[in-house]
């Protein structure tokens, strides 16, 4: 082995890389710091009026920084539905932990054990596993032959993801049709990595300017090669529910719990 090719084997080594676990810990803490704001000083605020500038300033900084959670959430999403080997078992989950989520979101922004009008990013996600699996199973199964078949499949596709969409809309999910939408985009663009990141910001930003900040999500995503990293999927499930009910137990004792935010 010469000098030549141990200096590159090195220079490999050195390359900085993040994982899918590194991706997934960016995501929770932007999250947890966005849900801090919207579940404590955004009532405080609400309870209080906006006198105090100063916490009107830190909430929409870290309101802002919350932006990058969601486009992580819906790039790993599209890993997990390319790469996982039970599509059935990790769909499964997403719904278990939709039901489990909802009260303990409920609680954080609404003050109330049930509140029907707002529910938790996971039904999105799981409503854009669904659409997925559908435009998946379109592509596959419909065995079409001759110059109808494209236009056939696009429309199948079509009336999928609207479909997706509509029971957002009627379910009231966080990010609503947006969210699916950005799902699906970034599923097109699946085989190319930075591509995928900045077309699901478009599409977020373009619905909602508050959205720009989503942008630096492309830094870390940049640097993910594909690995998955340590793996503590259950803990990344369960920090979702739990994180929301310790903030609502936080605002109930400094006694802005019945704050209604929605």
């Amino acid at each position: 082995m010469g000098i030549e090719t141990v200096s590159h084997d090195l220079a490999d080594k050195k390359k900085f890389e993040i994982s899918g676990s590194t991706l997934k810990w960016i995501a929770i803490i932007t999250m947890f710091i966005d849900h801090t704001a919207a579940a404590i000083f955004d009532r405080i605020i609400v309870a209080d009026g906006m006198g105090n500038g100063v916490l009107y300033t830190i909430d929409i900084i870290m309101r802002l920084i919350g932006r990058l959670g969601f486009p992580i959430f819906c790039f790993l999403l599209v890993e997990g539905f390319v790469h996982t080997k039970n599509l059935r078992r990790y769909a499964i989950r997403l719904g278990l932990f939709c039901v489990l989520s909802e009260i303990p979101f409920d609680l954080a922004f609404s003050g109330k054990i049930f509140y029907w009008d707002y529910q938790n990013v996971f039904f999105t996600l799981f409503l854009g596993i669904l659409v997925l699996s559908g435009l998946k199973m379109a592509d596959e199964s419909l065995m079409i032959r001759g110059k109808w078949e494209k236009l056939i499949k696009s429309l199948v596709s079509i009336l999928i993801i609207l479909s997706g969409m509509g029971i957002a809309v009627l379910l009231k999910t966080d990010y609503s049709a947006v969210g699916i939408f950005t799902i699906v985009v970034m599923y097109l663009f699946r085989n190319k990595k930075m591509m995928e990141a900045l077309m699901g910001c478009i599409v977020l930003t373009v619905m909602s300017l508050i959205e720009f900040t989503s942008f630096f999500v492309l830094i870390p995503i940049y640097f993910y090669k594909g690995k998955r990293g340590k793996q503590m999927k259950y803990f990344f499930y369960a920090f979702y529910p739990v994180h929301l009910l310790i903030l609502y137990l936080i605002c109930h004792l400094i006694g802005y719990g019945t704050v209604i935010l929605r």
